[in-house]
C-alpha cells in the first residue's frame, strides 16, 4: 500500500512538472511568466502548499517527498529566470527594429551656427594691425597687482588699486594675486622677455567690479605696443588714424587727440573720432561733434626702467581700447550686457557667418 501510494505521488510530481514546464514555456510576456511564478512558487503556490504537507509524513517518506519536491522547485524557478531573460532579449530585439533610423532619409536642416561679435571683431583688428606689421601678444588672466599695476607705474596709494573695483584672490606669491583690469600686464611681459624692436597688440579679457550698460564684470580690451629707438608721436598718430578709418570703413573719418593723463604714458592723449548727433541718432562720420574712442601715449620712461630697458635709448607708443566699445559703435549694439547673456536670438541677429571676411581682406 506504501509503494502505491508512493507511485501515486511521484506521477502526480511528474504531472505538475509537464504543466507547470508548459506553461512557462507557453508564456507571452514577462506578466504571464510573473503570474506563473506565483502560482508556482508564491506563498500560496502549488508546490509552496505541497512542501507544507511533508510535516505530516513518516520520516522515511518526508525525506524522499522533501526532495523530490526541492528539485521540482529549483527546476521550475530556472524555467522561469531563463523565460524571463528570453522575453527581455526578444524585446529588446524587437524595439530595436521598430526604432532603427532610416539613414537613408534626407538630414533635417539645422539652423546655421553664427560667429559672436567680439569674435567678428578681434578678428578684424588683428587683421588691420597685422597688415601693419603687428603681432599678437598673450598673458594670463589671473595676474599679481605688481604687474598689473606697479610695473606700470601706478603706486599703491593709486585709485586704480580700489578693492571696489579689482577682483582680488588669495594672495599665493609675495603680491596680492588678481584678476587683471587691463592687458597691460602683456605689454610688460613682453618687454621683460624680448629686446626692441617690439611691435605687438595684446587681444583679451579684462575684469572690473562694474555692470551697467556699459560697463561689465568681464570685458574685451586689446592694446598696442611699440618699442624701438626712433619712434615718435607722429608714428603714434599715424597708426591709430589709419585703424580707426580702416576699422569703420570711413576714408575721411575725422579723427583728433587731445590731451590727457595715464600713469604708464607721458605724454597722454584721448583719441577722439567725429560724429553727428542729430536727431538724437549717432552717426560717425563728419558732423561737428566728438566720440571718445581709446586712449594712447608715448611709454613712460618709469615703465622701460622698470623692464629693463633704458629709456635714454629706447622710446615707444602704446594704446588701448574696449573691443565691446568699437563692436557696439559699428554693429550699432545698444547694450554692453547683451554681448554675454548667451541668447541665440541676439546671437543671430548680430553674429556673423563663418565666412565672412574681415575689413582689410575685403580692400584687397
Amino acid at each position: 500500500m506504501q509503494n502505491t501510494a508512493q507511485n501515486r505521488e511521484e506521477d502526480e510530481l511528474t504531472a505538475l512538472r509537464r504543466e507547470l514546464l508548459a506553461a512557462v514555456e507557453s508564456a507571452s510576456d514577462a506578466a504571464a511568466v510573473e503570474d506563473l511564478r506565483v502560482t508556482a512558487l508564491g506563498k500560496k503556490g502549488r508546490i509552496t502548499d505541497l512542501m507544507k504537507t511533508l510535516g505530516a509524513l513518516p520520516p522515511d517518506v518526508r525525506k524522499a517527498r522533501g526532495a523530490a519536491l526541492n528539485v521540482l522547485k529549483d527546476e521550475v524557478a530556472a524555467a522561469l529566470e531563463a523565460k524571463k531573460k528570453t522575453l527581455a532579449v526578444a524585446a529588446l530585439e524587437s524595439r530595436i527594429a521598430s526604432e532603427r533610423i532610416d539613414v537613408t532619409l534626407a538630414p533635417r536642416p539645422m539652423p546655421e551656427g553664427r560667429i559672436h561679435p567680439i569674435s567678428q571683431t578681434v578678428d578684424e583688428i588683428v587683421n588691420i594691425f597685422g597688415a601693419m606689421g603687428f603681432s599678437v601678444a598673450r598673458g594670463p588672466d589671473i595676474e599679481s597687482d605688481h604687474m598689473n599695476f606697479t610695473m606700470l607705474n601706478i603706486p599703491p596709494d593709486h585709485p586704480a588699486r580700489d578693492m571696489q573695483s579689482t577682483f582680488y584672490l588669495p594672495q599665493t606669491g609675495e603680491h596680492p594675486t588678481i584678476l587683471r583690469t587691463q592687458t597691460s600686464p602683456v605689454q610688460i611681459r613682453t618687454m621683460m622677455k624680448r629686446k626692441p624692436p617690439i611691435r605687438i597688440i595684446a587681444p583679451g579679457r579684462t575684469y572690473r567690479c562694474d555692470y551697467d550698460m556699459t560697463h561689465t564684470p568681464m570685458f574685451h580690451q586689446v592694446e598696442g605696443l611699440v618699442i624701438d629707438e626712433a619712434t615718435h608721436m607722429g608714428h603714434l598718430k599715424g597708426c591709430l588714424m589709419d585703424f580707426l578709418r580702416a576699422f569703420f570703413g570711413i576714408k575721411d573719418l575725422p579723427v583728433r587727440f587731445r590731451p590727457s593723463y595715464f600713469p604708464f604714458t607721458e605724454p597722454s592723449a584721448e583719441v577722439d573720432i567725429g560724429c553727428s548727433r542729430k536727431g538724437g541718432e549717432l552717426k560717425l562720420g563728419a558732423g561737428g561733434d566728438w566720440l571718445e574712442i581709446l586712449g594712447c601715449g608715448m611709454v613712460h620712461p618709469n615703465v622701460l626702467r622698470n623692464c629693463g630697458l633704458d629709456p635714454e635709448v629706447y622710446q615707444g607708443f602704446a594704446f588701448g581700447m574696449g573691443i565691446e566699445r568699437i563692436a557696439m559703435l559699428k554693429y550699432g549694439i545698444p547694450d554692453l550686457r547683451t554681448f554675454f547673456e548667451a541668447d541665440l536670438r541676439w546671437l543671430k541677429h548680430y553674429g556673423f557667418a563663418a565666412l565672412d571676411i574681415p575689413n582689410v581682406a575685403l580692400r584687397g
